[in-house]
C-alpha cells in the first residue's frame, strides 16, 4: 500500500507562487529542486507558510507528508497530502474521515510527529526532505523541531528547514555556502572545535552559548565555516 510510485498530490493545487523572492536563495532552493525522485516536503503544525519558496517547495514535491492536525490546515484550504503520520491526537473528526485512507498513525510517545514523519520517508528511500510550517504558534515545538535537524543529519539525511524568514541547515565539519552579500547568517554551535569563518563580517570561535554565534552577516559571494563537529546555519532569505 506504500509503494513510493502511488499517487501524488490530488484535489485542488497549491498555490504557485511566482519566482518573485527566491533569487536570493536559488542555491538553497534548486539543490532540493535537483533531487529528483528522492524529493519530500513535511508540513508541520506551526504557521502555514505565506512565502513564495516554502510554497513553491510545496508546489513542485511530488510527495507531502502532513504532521498529524496539519492535515486540518490542508483540508480547510481543500487541499490533500498523500501521507498524514502522526499519533492523531490533534487530527480533527473531519480530516480523518476525509483521509481515513492515506493517515498512517504512529502512537510511539518517544517522538513528536515531525521525527515520525521523518521515520516513514527515510524508510521508502527518501533522502533529501524540506519541512514547512515547524516554526510559529509554540515556542516550545519550535525549538524542538529546528533542534532535531541534527539527528536527521546524523542519520544520513539531508533535512532543512524553510521558514517564512530563512532556512535552517544542519552541517557537520567544514561548510561552504553561496548567497548574496549582506545575507543575515546565525550560527548555533552544537559540538564544534577549532571554529572560524572566511566570508562573514565577524569572527567565529568556539562559541559556550547559542546566542554568541547569531547575528552575522556575509561579506563575500560565498562564505565557509571551519571547524570540526556538528552545528546549525540560519541564512535569512
Amino acid at each position: 500500500m506504500d509503494k513510493i510510485d502511488e499517487r501524488s498530490i490530488s484535489g485542488p493545487a497549491l498555490p504557485l507562487p511566482g519566482r518573485e523572492g527566491t533569487e536570493n536563495v536559488a542555491p538553497l532552493y534548486s539543490e532540493l529542486e535537483g533531487a529528483t525522485g528522492d524529493y519530500a516536503v513535511i508540513v508541520g503544525g506551526g504557521d502555514f507558510p505565506t512565502h513564495p519558496l516554502p510554497l513553491r517547495l510545496m508546489h513542485e514535491a511530488e510527495r507531502i507528508v502532513c504532521c498529524d492536525g496539519a492535515a486540518n490546515e490542508f483540508l480547510a484550504r481543500g487541499l490533500r497530502p498523500w501521507r498524514v503520520v502522526g499519533d492523531c491526537d490533534s487530527l480533527s473528526p473531519e480530516a480523518m474521515e476525509a483521509f481515513s485512507d492515506i493517515v498512517r498513525r504512529n502512537p510511539d510517545q518517544e517522538t513528536n510527529d515531525q521525527t515520525k514523519a521523518i521515520a516513514y520517508l527515510a524508510k521508502r528511500g527518501f533522502r533529501h526532505i524540506a519541512i514547512v510550517a515547524a516554526t510559529g504558534r509554540r515556542e516550545d515545538h519550535t525549538l524542538g523541531n529546528i533542534s532535531l535537524l541534527i539527528e536527521y543529519m546524523r542519520q544520513g539525511l539531508e533535512v532543512r528547514i524553510y521558514t517564512d524568514y530563512g532556512v535552517f541547515i544542519p552541517c557537520q565539519d567544514t561548510c561552504t555556502f553561496e548567497c548574496p552579500i549582506g545575507t543575515a547568517v546565525s550560527i548555533f554551535s552544537f559540538s564544534t572545535q577549532g571554529m572560524t569563518a572566511e566570508g562573514l563580517r565577524y569572527p567565529l570561535r568556539d562559541f559556550t552559548s547559542w546566542w554568541q554565534g547569531t547575528l552575522n552577516t556575509t561579506d563575500a559571494p560565498t562564505f565557509t565555516i571551519r571547524c570540526q563537529g556538528e552545528y546549525l546555519v540560519y541564512l535569512n532569505y
